[in-house]
């Protein structure tokens, strides 16, 4: 049961508060099972907008190449938008932030559901200029259900019953041809925060 303590019956949909790894460890390994859409060019990104312009909510993310030198950052490499069967993978560091993208980040009207959000829009921001809306923060939204451990390992395993391999969140994105490790990462992460959220909410009733 030391795997399983600060379980709290009193919570929203009985999560623990806090989950130990030893019991992630025993959890099934998921991964993104839905169609994944890499966009690094303006012609599959026209190719896209019709799958996206509709959608009202997302779960997103953003990776970027690691830095191993201090005072050394770089820029946002791939950006994600995850619907419940698809993945959007944006190579902004060929594509930049196209004017979709400005549309959905600036849409109050579109949820888009993610971990450490003010990091990844202060990195965008930095490639330019915009006013995001309509962000939900998953490790402050959590909260009203009684979790405490909050980072998206922990999150995925409390709330959904699997576990996630961050193998390749440190791996270069700014590659030239990204690794089907890597886009199957990159999709996953972004597909489970909006799994989360919806799991969630659906036991506030």
């Amino acid at each position: 049961m030391d795997g399983m303590r600060g379980r709290d019956i009193t919570n929203k949909g009985n999560y623990f508060e806090n989950i130990d790894e030893d019991f992630i460890k025993t959890l099934p390994v998921r991964s993104f099972e839905g169609k994944i859409y890499l966009i690094d060019t303006t012609e599959k990104l026209k190719s896209a907008e019709p799958l996206l312009v509709n959608e009202r909510i997302f779960g997103f993310d953003t990776e970027t190449k690691p830095s191993y030198k201090k005072g050394r950052i770089h820029q946002v490499s791939l950006l994600q938008l995850a619907t419940h069967n698809k993945a959007f993978l944006f190579r902004l560091n060929k594509i930049k932030i196209p004017d979709l993208l400005v549309q959905i980040i600036q849409d109050p009207d579109c949820l888009k559901i993610g971990t450490a959000i003010r990091e990844d829009l202060n990195a965008l921001n930095r490639l330019r200029a915009m006013e995001p809306e309509g962000f939900v923060e998953l490790q402050e939204f959590v909260k009203k259900y009684g979790i405490a451990d909050n980072g998206l390992k922990k999150l995925t395993a409390n709330v959904l019953g699997i576990r996630i391999s961050k193998r390749n969140q440190t791996s270069n994105w700014a590659r030239a041809v990204l690794t089907r490790e890597q886009l199957q990462y990159a999709a996953m992460d972004a597909w489970v925060c909006l799994e989360i959220y919806k799991t969630l909410k659906r036991n506030d009733h």
